[in-house]
């Protein structure tokens, strides 16, 4: 198949912007446009996809829309045929999203819709065909080659900066959706818990707890101190199979991957497992009795105590800082 050195990547978008987890993307796709001698383009599918675009054109990469009916929820089934046509007419070389729940589901449909071989959860390009992505819950980075004309590749959000506006912005094309086939899946409803604080793959401050807080009601100290800080609350998977908290708090490998500016870590050990999500963070502060947990190997700063002492000492003087800034 004859490709033209141009990047599809699909972005997300909440109402009439996109969504920051598809700012990473949006830099890897630059950077593997640049690679491969081609443009950028960027892709949003469903509702709100026009009011979304002229956000998305500011990033100065050509855009393309699609909107109807069938398209209201992000189904593979329904998306991926959508993509892998645009990216045909295109002659896109590379088709991208960023790792989330989403690109997840839709991009391994595409590549074999495209019969390209995919990149999962790229955190760094080594070359216009070659890219760098964790294994063993992030303690080996291997380097993979896709030999296919079309190469698909997930992107690991918190592997590259968000992308910034450009000066000029790029333009705007609507595309028709054409043939809507489910192949049989359907929507049936949505789970969604209503919160007021950040996402955790978007926050720049984010309280997490392990099993060691014992019991859920215990976690309220920590959202207390979250709220404090305007960042999001997480928990370690021991944390979420105890079942102390809901399992989309889980930050790590068979979780959520982050990388705040700010990471706290309660009554965490620092399991692989949980590392693997969140070792990236700019600073780590681990609160631990144990001297010998793992976390504290990964910790910029360290408190050896329970969280029954630390935290409310903690939380006060968070909150005279905030007093004394009013």
């Amino acid at each position: 198949m004859e490709t033209s050195g141009t990047v599809l990547l699909l972005v997300e978008h909440v109402g009439d912007h996109l969504r920051t987890a598809s700012l990473p993307a949006i830099t890897f796709g630059r950077e593997a446009a640049a690679r491969h001698g081609g443009g950028l383009i960027l892709l949003l599918i469903g509702p709100g996809a026009s009011a979304a675009a002229a956000d998305a054109a500011t990033y100065g990469a050509q855009v393309l829309t699609v909107e109807g009916p069938g398209l209201e929820h992000p189904l593979a089934e329904t998306w991926a045929p959508i993509i892998a046509r645009i990216a045909r007419e295109q002659g896109a070389s590379v088709v991208a999203a960023t790792a989330t729940s989403t690109g997840k589901d839709v991009l391994p449909r595409v590549a074999a819709l495209l019969d390209a071989g995919m990149a999962s959860d790229v955190t760094g390009i080594a070359g216009p065909r070659t890219f760098q992505r964790p294994m063993q819950a992030g303690n080996i980075i291997a380097r993979i080659e896709v030999a296919t004309a079309i190469v698909v590749a997930s992107v690991r959000q918190t592997a590259f900066p968000p992308a910034h506006p450009v000066g000029a912005a790029g333009a705007i094309t609507a595309v028709a959706a054409g043939p809507i086939d489910p192949r049989g899946a359907a929507f049936v409803s949505l789970s969604a818990s209503d919160s007021a604080r950040p996402e955790l793959t978007d926050a720049k401050i984010i309280v997490s707890g392990g099993r060691g807080m014992r019991e859920g009601k215990n976690f309220k100290i920590l959202e207390e101190l979250t709220d404090l800080l305007g960042g999001a609350i997480g928990a370690s998977r021991a944390a979420t199979d105890a079942g102390l908290v809901p399992s989309d708090w889980q930050v790590g490998q068979t979780g959520k991957v982050v990388a705040p500016e700010l990471y706290i870590a309660v009554a965490i050990s620092g399991a692989i497992q949980h590392l693997a999500g969140m070792k990236g963070s700019k600073v780590i502060v681990a609160i631990n009795k144990d001297p010998e947990a793992p976390i504290f190997q990964v910790a910029d700063y360290g408190l050896v105590t329970t969280w029954e002492v630390a935290l409310p000492t903690l939380i006060a003087e968070v909150k005279k800082l905030k007093a004394a800034q009013l």
